[in-house]
């Protein structure tokens, strides 16, 4: 327990919602134990939650003078892209109030972690019975602060914090949905099970996360910016100071180019592939055409900080453009080797599974795609 207390000293926040999420017996047990340095620490982190403020920083440079991206960053985080209904449309919460939010999710972890019983009955039959257990998620476990605002979506604009669709982007949504529950054959099914690119927009662009595999490398040199994510090591090359290629070419993730302004690193990309239409995953779903403009920054306001922020221009889909951000927190982790098509039996085990279906005359009729 003390390895926890002295943790905290570098992460209030993190205390704080242990502090909260803990249950009575081990309370009690850990006050009678440490309650002079539990006494001290709720007081020191009560004024100290928040990350340092990011004026008068100055963001190291390269050998050419660009702005010092370069590292592994983490954008794991409990703030997802569009705004629950639970917040009343307020984008920042108060820290009592992120507290609580992040001792639930402290909690159920941790109810997560426990051992199964072994003497518990079978499920029921034909339950999902899930493809993860809680070791494999790390999903983070705080809401994102920017600007030393906890933040309740990574959308900021519209202001709802909701995805701005037009009436033919819900149709296009709706009609991709369906397509994605498909089991005809597999290029039917998603890009990330088909082990082609990660789930979601974890590659980007946008750059959201998911539900695990939330680093990013970036590697700067004189003429290419490489961002890759850790899931199914995606890499993004960004060429400086280019054009576009031809309209014929469209890439996994678009065709990125950038140049610096200042303290940042300017990213446009459009022309996307037409299969990655679709971006799909448990923290965010959204639908965008081939000939969407994805405009990022990338801003290092802090040693251990970069601030990212995007726009979505896709007049095809949307009523107006939509913008958000987050922070990607520098990290001393390693992006290790993604493993998906070795060993990888799931695919050929879903189409069985459909032919069989099939077979038995079952209608297994695509989930209702809602939002």
């Amino acid at each position: 327990m003390i390895e926890l207390i002295i943790k905290s000293v570098g992460d209030c926040r993190w205390f704080l919602s242990y502090f909260y999420a803990m249950r009575g017996s081990e309370l009690r047990e850990m006050a009678m134990k440490y309650r002079g340095l539990i006494a001290g620490l709720v007081v020191f982190c009560a004024g100290n939650a928040l990350p340092a403020a990011e004026s008068g920083y100055l963001a190291p440079r390269t050998e050419q003078g660009a702005p010092d991206l370069q590292g592994t960053w983490s954008i794991a985080t409990q703030t997802n892209l569009e705004r629950a209904e639970r917040f009343n449309g307020e984008l920042v919460i108060s820290e009592e109030e992120a507290i609580l939010i992040e001792a639930r999710v402290q909690a159920r972890n941790e109810a997560s972690n426990q051992p199964s019983d072994p003497d518990r009955e079978a499920p029921d039959a034909g339950r999902n019975v899930g493809g993860y257990n809680t070791f494999w998620m790390d999903p983070g476990d705080r809401l994102a602060v920017v600007r030393g605002e906890i933040r309740t979506s990574i959308l900021v604009d519209p202001a709802d914090g909701r995805l701005p669709y037009s009436e033919q982007g819900l149709a296009n949504y709706a009609s991709a949905m369906r397509q994605r529950n498909s089991y005809d054959g597999p290029e039917a099914r998603p890009l990330g099970e088909r082990c082609v690119v990660g789930f979601g927009s974890t590659g980007g662009p946008p750059k959201l996360p998911v539900l695990y595999n939330n680093l990013t490398q970036i590697v700067q040199t004189e003429t290419h910016v490489l961002l890759m994510a850790e899931m199914n090591h995606d890499a993004r090359i960004i060429r400086l100071n280019a054009e576009f290629q031809a309209n014929s070419q469209y890439p996994w993730m678009g065709d990125s180019v950038g140049y610096y302004e200042g303290d940042s690193l300017i990213v446009e990309t459009t022309n996307f592939h037409p299969q990655q239409s679709l971006r799909s995953s448990l923290e965010h779903r959204f639908y965008g055409s081939q000939q969407m403009k994805v405009t990022e920054r990338f801003t290092r306001v802090a040693d251990d900080v970069i601030r990212y922020q995007f726009t979505v221009d896709d007049p095809e889909n949307y009523t107006q453009t939509w913008s958000g951000e987050l922070p990607m927190d520098r990290t001393e982790d390693q992006v290790f080797e993604y493993a998906c098509h070795e060993g990888n039996y799931a695919l050929p085990g879903i189409l069985a599974g459909a032919r069989t279906a099939d077979a038995e005359g079952n209608n297994y009729a695509p989930t209702d795609p809602g939002r």
